[in-house]
């Protein structure tokens, strides 16, 4: 990097990386569990599941919202010589990152299915919608500050997501950098 300059990964991009995974895991592990009656039942399991799925979306959210609100307000905007990495490549290395749990996620929504039928599959979609949902929040906020937020991609690499005590402040940049729309999707 010349100058002094930093690589830049989009928050949005690195919140919405398993949004994707976990729901179509979920979803797909919640479809194979109603096959088995379980021990419950697959009525109790689908309404168990539905809880679940909301009560998990709903926490995924809001956590950390104070974080990147508070992260937000601070950023700097970002040098000639910061690097822009690509929504791709942020995409990539997030899901590598998380593989452990990503990997792992449909064989236990299936597993699980022998005891209560569907529950942990629309758990784990509902991790999945909930980091989507995330992803949208940060993109309206970015919509409506006109600017993009970022994160140095050193600091991402730790652990701990865009908004883990690693990260000590984001980048911004005007609307239009970049290859990803706000939220974190792909330009159209």
């Amino acid at each position: 990097m010349a100058r002094g300059g930093q690589a830049l990964a989009r928050v949005a991009v690195a919140v919405r990386a398993g949004a994707a995974p976990l729901w179509w895991s979920g979803i797909l592990g919640a479809a194979v569990g109603t096959l088995p009656p379980g021990l419950t039942g697959r009525r109790v399991g689908l309404l168990a599941g539905a809880a679940l799925f909301l009560i998990a979306a709903a926490a995924v959210f809001l956590a950390r919202r104070g974080r990147y609100a508070k992260l937000a307000a601070g950023a700097v905007r970002a040098a000639r010589a910061d690097i822009l990495q690509d929504r791709a490549v942020t995409a990539r290395n997030r899901r590598r990152a998380r593989r452990w749990w990503l990997f792992p996620a449909f064989p236990v929504a299936v597993a699980s299915s022998f005891a209560v039928p569907a529950a942990v599959g629309l758990l784990i979609a509902g991790l999945g919608a909930g980091l989507w949902l995330k992803a949208v929040w940060i993109g309206r906020r970015e919509v409506a500050e006109d600017r993009l937020l970022w994160v140095c991609a050193d600091q991402l690499a730790k652990g701990g997501g865009p908004a883990g005590r690693q990260v000590t402040a984001y980048r911004t940049t005007g609307i239009a950098a970049g290859d990803a729309a706000p939220g974190g999707a792909r330009r159209r």
